[in-house]
């Protein structure tokens, strides 16, 4: 009956468990759009994509990676329960994004459409991630709880953040890509700021 049922503000193992594989593999897609189109993004997702365009190490490893030192903040600040769902969300985007890159090809005639459907599918996720109880790591688990703790929307922390990262990624890359990968961030972070809120959702 756990597995089934659970008090309205608690989600059951088994919603958890389809949330993340909905969130992990939207976002997953994500990256498939920004990879066949030459794109990037914003937070640890962005660094991971510069550092593998950069020096051809494979996504799912250098986000992995890039992770790790965050997990000291999360059990410290946001607990166990929270730093282990997060954990796990980010090791199965790394396994699912790899698996994608073996199965998927992306092909799309202008970036624009790329940015687009990047920022939607990976704001999307990120959301049912967030409703239960988990991100995908890096500034996602310090937005949380900046959110949390003093009231400033998770996607406009993200926001400033996501600015630094394309600031690195102008020394690094077309001016055209730069613009139209922030234009999917910024897409990507008001889906997050408009639908992510405490007051609205509070199920964990």
């Amino acid at each position: 009956m756990l597995l089934l049922s659970a008090p309205p503000d608690h989600h059951t193992p088994l919603e958890d468990a389809l949330a993340f594989l909905t969130g992990t593999g939207l976002v997953a897609l994500s990256v498939q759009f920004l990879q066949g189109s030459g794109l990037i993004t914003g937070q640890i997702a962005g660094l991971s994509l510069v550092f593998s365009y950069w020096g051809g190490q494979a996504f799912g490893l250098v986000f992995f990676l890039l992770n790790l030192p965050f997990y000291v903040f999360a059990i410290a600040r946001m607990g166990w329960k929270f730093t282990l769902k997060t954990f796990a969300a980010v090791a199965l985007l790394s396994v699912i994004s790899e698996a994608m890159g073996h199965l998927v090809q992306i092909e799309l005639s202008h970036p624009g459409l790329a940015a687009f459907l990047a920022g939607i599918t990976a704001g999307t996720g990120l959301l049912v991630l967030f409703r239960h109880g988990a991100t995908l790591g890096g500034i996602g688990i310090m937005a949380l709880y900046i959110q949390d703790r003093l009231g400033i929307r998770a996607g406009l922390i993200q926001l400033g953040f996501d600015a630094l990262v394309f600031l690195l990624a102008a020394f690094l890359f077309p001016a055209a890509t730069v613009l139209w990968s922030l234009i999917g961030a910024v897409l990507l972070n008001v889906i997050i700021t408009m639908n992510h809120r405490r007051d609205r959702y509070v199920a964990r």
